[in-house]
């Protein structure tokens, strides 16, 4: 499957997270939930200053596309599974009295030939309206809850989302704007990435690109692989194949000014195993800056690993241990390209891109309008 394509050429608010599910203060709660290829993961939260505080969150890996690449369709169990994760999403929602949520599907469900069945059978089981968002509304999402990890002096920003089924890219380009501006220009992209233009210096989309390979779809791409090696260097090189369209691709990096921001479980993986986290740690990852020295550091220690030794490493997961080195690989093409010591790591992502929509939308944060 071809790349998708577009048809036509203040800071974000960090989320504070809780160390436990808390009760609401002031101010109407808020949900979103990103049901993707192998993860459906929900945060509720509600707007405080100019930012946002997680009241509550789930995460389950439910493996939605599992066979997908096979069959092109979602299957029954998995169906099955995903629906009895979305039922512990509605009645945490139901708990808080939740009015104001935004629960989107991507990848997985842009693909299946049954996803609206899908989609009719949660409606009908669960009563969540979820919706199949196209893959520009998703990038656009991921870059706007990356937008305050862009520093004042980046003039050329590669955002990279590694999703279970796709993996979306946008290059942007901010000379035009001063520097302390290029974060909340980089927002305003959240209304579309052909923007109007202006008087006023805005954040230009040189190109973005979704390419229908994440984390699980590579994977079962190279399932038959049995050697690890080998299976590591397919994955990278057949990855970067897909890039060849991408505008960026073949000027390479700039010498000055250039910052990738990669927003993954992937990527906050191989940031905590650099770090040597026992336990995870939101804080001392998001907006960490690692080389292409250290990222290959690690990636060789999974290698070094093998399937066995990343089954049983607590740094990884046992939810991520199969889908470590087909993200690793995706990494690895990335920086192998367009290689710089500039890449921030970024927990944060859909989820958050949504609840900053729709706050902003809403004009619910201070210093902020609506869009």
């Amino acid at each position: 499957m071809a790349p998708k394509r577009p048809r036509v050429p203040g800071a974000f608010p960090k989320p504070v997270e809780p160390t436990a599910t808390q009760h609401a203060e002031t101010g109407e709660l808020y949900a979103a939930l990103d049901l993707g290829t192998n993860s459906c993961r929900m945060l509720i939260a509600r707007p405080k200053g100019n930012q946002f505080q997680v009241v509550d969150s789930f995460s389950k890996a439910v493996q939605l596309g599992q066979g997908l690449e096979a069959s092109g369709r979602l299957s029954r169990s998995s169906m099955a599974r995903t629906v009895q994760a979305l039922q512990i999403c509605r009645r945490k929602i139901e708990a808080h009295g939740v009015q104001r949520m935004r629960l989107v599907a991507t990848e997985a469900c842009r693909r299946a030939g049954n996803a609206r069945d899908f989609i009719r059978f949660v409606r009908r089981e669960t009563g969540l309206p979820l919706e199949i968002i196209p893959a520009e509304e998703e990038a656009r999402l991921a870059v706007i809850s990356c937008a305050s990890l862009v520093s004042a002096k980046t003039e050329q920003v590669l955002v990279v989302d590694i999703g279970g089924g796709s993996t979306e890219l946008v290059w942007i380009d901010v000379t035009r704007v001063p520097g302390p501006d290029r974060a909340r220009a980089i927002m305003r992209l959240s209304g579309g990435f052909n923007q109007p233009e202006t008087d006023e210096p805005a954040a230009r989309v040189v190109d973005w690109i979704s390419v229908p390979l994440g984390v699980a779809t590579l994977k079962d791409q190279f399932a038959d692989v049995e050697d690890d090696a080998a299976r590591f260097a397919l994955m990278s090189w057949f990855f970067e194949e897909k890039l060849a369209d991408f505008t960026p691709y073949s000027s390479g990096s700039p010498q000055e000014g250039f910052q990738i921001i990669g927003t993954s479980g992937t990527v906050t993986t191989v940031a905590a195993c650099h770090l040597g986290l026992k336990r995870y740690d939101r804080t001392r990852v998001d907006g960490l800056t690692m080389s292409s020295e250290q990222i290959d550091a690690v990636i060789r220690g999974f290698l070094a690993l093998g399937p066995e030794g990343r089954r049983s490493d607590p740094r990884i997961g046992r939810d991520r241990h199969t889908l470590i080195m087909s993200g690793a690989a995706i990494l690895q093409a990335l920086m192998r390209v367009w290689p710089t010591d500039k890449m921030s790591v970024a927990d944060r992502g859909l989820r958050e891109g949504l609840l900053y929509a729709q706050m902003a939308a809403d004009g619910v944060l201070e210093e902020m309008g609506p869009i």
